[in-house]
């Protein structure tokens, strides 16, 4: 498996005012319990910013005129799915993804979160949280990029 290709990803670090950031519960049984930020693959011609705001949009309804961008992650930033997982996610044909990230500021409230704004859902619930707290609350092989994350974009927020 290790000569597959990695899914191109892009994902967002939403921050509120307060300085925390928003997290997802997983709908997806196999994930159930963990806590993921908005993030998803790259359609064929789509620049990473565009797929991160796109992302942003269907997993939590917010739309980009609420978001203020802060920056983009210095580089892309890749993870290997685990054994288990390897030839049953995305049909079998990625060994795991590269991720563009991208860091803004939330400026609407929470009555513009909207979970069900793309069917299917892709989280169950949503809730702010610690910078520091996210790579406790992500799937494990996800655990090294959220680190990376938090302390690419902490001095930021």
């Amino acid at each position: 498996m290790s000569d597959l290709p990695y899914r191109p990803c892009a994902g967002f670090m939403l921050v509120n005012a307060a300085g925390q950031v928003f997290v997802g519960e997983r709908i997806d049984p196999s994930a159930h319990g963990f806590w993921q930020m908005p993030q998803g693959g790259i359609d064929e011609g789509e620049d990473p910013e565009t797929a991160a705001l796109r992302e942003l949009e269907e997993e939590t309804g917010i739309a980009s005129h609420l978001v203020e961008m802060i920056a983009p992650a210095s580089r892309p930033f890749t993870y290997d799915l685990p054994p288990e997982l390897l030839g049953k996610v995305w049909k079998g044909k990625y060994r795991g993804q590269v991720q563009h990230w991208y860091l803004g500021r939330f400026l609407g409230t929470d009555a513009d979160v909207n979970l069900s704004a793309h069917n299917p859902a892709e989280f169950a619930a949503f809730r702010w949280v610690e910078p520091a707290q996210l790579p406790d609350l992500i799937v494990p092989f996800k655990r090294d990029v959220y680190a990376a994350l938090v302390e690419e974009f902490t001095p930021l927020i």
